[in-house]
């Protein structure tokens, strides 16, 4: 059984076409007994019904800071997401299944520790509230949803070992299945083609690099602003244990996953 974990957020693939079209790839790559694990945020959502309920959104670090308020309107946004997420797949003619990390306790998360991050000239320790971090993944769980032909999609809102939920990076809940499970391959659904030489030239992407290479290429300018986190995010899956990280682009009117197994440029591969 081959598995690939794909995830992807909402700057990759917004409203009902672009999901029905992913869908579809989806689906033609299960008919051929490739076995899939989809994993989806939701941060622009929840920031839009954040602001629209008049709450304010606090940001540290890059982190959202997460009160028992805002998780429940975490909770409920990628819950409806996630919803969906299903039927686009069950129109394609998938058997999928929608789950929170927490369900069955298929992840069990900790509290992220408070960070440091520069307030003026001045480093601060910022506590981000109901934030989480993937402690374990019962792989049994998504084994045995795929054997039984279903399809797993993950939201990430994960609860602890003593029940208490908590929001946890999309990034790193599939890394973390993605590790658990042995999958082939995790591939993020960006909104760009892959790494590029040239951030104004998609076709200066990068096919293939390694996790060595990338603190040379952000030292060289190759690898410079917002594709900073993103490379980041899969060199922090490689080294959670993912064999393999593939970097494609959600917003491609050609193909979004399936070129993968058409060609061999398909993306970015980010090797350990």
């Amino acid at each position: 059984m081959t598995t690939y974990t794909m995830k992807f957020g909402g700057n990759a693939i917004r409203g009902k076409d672009d999901m029905d079209r992913l869908a579809k790839e989806i689906a033609s790559l299960i008919s051929k007994n490739i076995k899939i694990i989809l994993v989806h945020g939701g941060g622009p959502e929840i920031t839009a019904e954040i602001e629209k309920r008049g709450m304010k959104t606090k940001m540290v670090g890059g982190f959202r800071v997460t009160d028992g308020e805002s998780l429940k309107v975490a909770d409920e946004v990628l819950g409806s997401l996630n919803a969906d997420v299903v039927d686009s797949l069950k129109k394609a003619g998938v058997t999928a299944k929608g789950m929170p990390g927490h369900d069955n306790g298929a992840i069990v998360c900790v509290k992220k520790a408070p960070i440091k991050v520069k307030d003026g000239n001045d480093i601060i320790t910022a506590d981000l509230g109901l934030v989480g971090e993937v402690d374990k993944v019962d792989s049994a769980v998504f084994d045995n949803m795929l054997a039984a032909g279903i399809t797993p999609v993950v939201y990430p809102i994960c609860a602890s070992a003593d029940g208490v939920k908590m929001n946890v990076n999309a990034d790193t809940v599939a890394s973390g299945i993605a590790a658990a499970t042995g999958c082939k391959e995790l591939i993020f659904i960006t909104d760009v083609p892959g790494i590029l030489r040239d951030v104004n030239d998609a076709s200066s992407k990068i096919d293939t690099v390694s996790v060595r290479d990338i603190d040379d290429m952000i030292t060289a300018g190759i690898i410079s602003g917002g594709m900073i986190p993103k490379v980041e995010a899969c060199r922090s899956a490689i080294l959670a244990g993912v064999a393999a990280v593939r970097m494609v682009n959600g917003k491609s009117k050609d193909t979004i996953v399936s070129g993968i197994f058409e060609n061999k440029g398909h993306g970015t591969l980010i090797t350990g």
